[in-house]
């Protein structure tokens, strides 16, 4: 059983790493314009770059550990370079390295077209240094807003005569969604809104890389939440028991919330616009995902599909706010991230098999799930709105408004996308490595 498990896990973990590249690159690359597209998806990569490292330095040490900090990280020179780490245990580290990088490339899409990513290569280590991994620890590493004694849920129900009720994350309702959801409303607010932002149509420029982004998204999406199958220890012979029953509930359940996702967001484009489009189907896609991911071993296969169609229905509701509200998330993090992250994780309060309100277990469980994301919101806000003023004050967060309207893509990396201004009679009139010599044309969407 520990092969088969260990290599189920080395398989995860690749599936969560290509979740970010390719498959975030693409889902992002193709809801930007044509002039921003490759900055986009460096976005991407340079978060598995600037992540992946710090992860190794002290990421892993303050997520988990032995010497925790009043409950809310452990002490990163613990483990600092994963010094006494080695073995097996490097397979854990790897699959939740993979976790920190999705987390931070998902602010990216509320940036889009103009944040400098001199800014973005500053923001990131800062943001999962002081959000990221003291969450992950809080929820998953045995702090604060985990089952833990003196943990948030044994505080609220120490008096009231009954037992605890430990907070459910199966795979980052919290420290992933709510957390890069919030994180991507304070930034695309001190960044202010796009130029033409609201009074004029800004596209997206490719909808099939969208599409296909989407669909690895959900592949991946199997090794992010059927890997966070955690076992009790109890026995090879029940470890073995266990995983089976439930890496295939969560299977099943990751599949059904994301089918019933796409058709409560097409139902509300349907009635609401009159048409049912291949970028809601996309977004609903991922809004499934993201609600059932801290629910996904918690509900019956029929409350993940009661989950996925309300998480459809409000993501598709809830990415129109941003007109109403006055802030320019660009790509629907706030929408999707977000709002997909409370309503899986609130959800559970309702919908969980054990301990939900529906199954007349009472509102323990309730109250828990919506505190820690509350708690969750509140922690990632302050700390991205004092990071994000910090880079403003010190660097600048914005690029110029020359460099928005002529491309950050050109601007920023010397490169088009599209270079379709290069071709003359069938050769190609710039070489590789020689972009910045001619400007872009850019296509009509742009």
């Amino acid at each position: 059983m520990d092969y088969g498990y260990h290599a189920w896990m080395l398989m995860a973990a690749s599936l969560v790493l290509m979740m970010t590249t390719p498959a975030l690159a693409l889902f992002y690359g193709g809801m930007s314009r044509s002039k921003s597209v490759l900055n986009m998806m460096m976005m991407s990569f340079s978060a598995a770059g600037v992540v992946g490292i710090v992860y190794v330095l002290w990421g892993w040490s303050m997520s988990y550990g032995s010497e925790d900090v009043a409950m809310l990280f452990n002490n990163p020179f613990e483990t600092f370079g994963l010094s006494d780490v080695g073995g097996q245990d490097y397979i854990f580290v790897g699959f939740q390295m993979t976790f920190a990088i999705i987390t931070a490339a998902l602010i990216s899409g509320a940036v889009a077209d103009r944040l400098k990513f001199s800014a973005w290569l500053v923001f990131l280590p800062l943001w999962v240094t002081l959000s990221y991994f003291p969450l992950a620890h809080m929820v998953w590493g045995g702090g604060f807003l985990s089952g833990a004694s003196n943990g948030l849920a044994d505080l609220i129900f120490s008096g009231d005569g009954g037992a605890a009720v430990a907070p459910i994350d199966y795979a980052g309702g919290t420290v992933v969604h709510i957390n890069a959801g919030v994180a991507g409303l304070v930034l695309a607010v001190l960044l202010g809104k796009r130029l033409g932002f609201g009074k004029e149509p800004i596209k997206p420029h490719n909808l099939p890389l969208t599409m296909i982004g989407a669909g690895l998204l959900w592949f991946g999406w199997y090794g992010f939440n059927v890997g966070s199958v955690v076992f009790t220890g109890a026995s090879a012979e029940a470890d073995g028991a266990q995983f089976l029953s439930e890496t295939s509930l969560v299977w099943l359940n990751t599949t059904v919330a994301t089918c019933a996702a796409i058709m409560g967001w097409l139902a509300v484009e349907k009635i609401r616009d009159k048409k049912a489009t291949s970028l809601g189907a996309a977004s609903g896609v991922v809004a499934g995902l993201v609600a059932i991911t801290p629910a996904c071993g918690s509900l019956s296969p029929v409350g993940s599909i009661v989950l996925g169609l309300v998480a459809g229905g409000l993501c598709a509701l809830a990415v129109g706010l941003k007109y109403k509200l006055g802030y320019d998330d660009a790509l629907d993090v706030v929408g999707v991230h977000l709002v997909g992250g409370l309503v899986g994780t609130i959800g559970i309060g309702f919908l969980a098999t054990s301990g939900g309100l529906f199954y007349g277990d009472g509102i323990k469980q309730l109250v828990v799930q919506f505190l820690v994301a509350l708690f969750a919101v509140i922690w990632s806000g302050i700390v991205t709105l004092v990071i994000g003023l910090a880079i403003k004050k010190a660097m600048g967060l914005r690029v110029e408004e020359d460099v928005e309207v002529e491309g950050v893509d050109f601007a920023e990396h010397g490169e088009s996308g599209y270079d379709l201004a290069g071709t003359s009679g069938g050769r190609r009139g710039t070489l590789v490595g020689t972009a910045t010599t001619q400007k872009p044309k850019e296509g009509a969407n742009a």
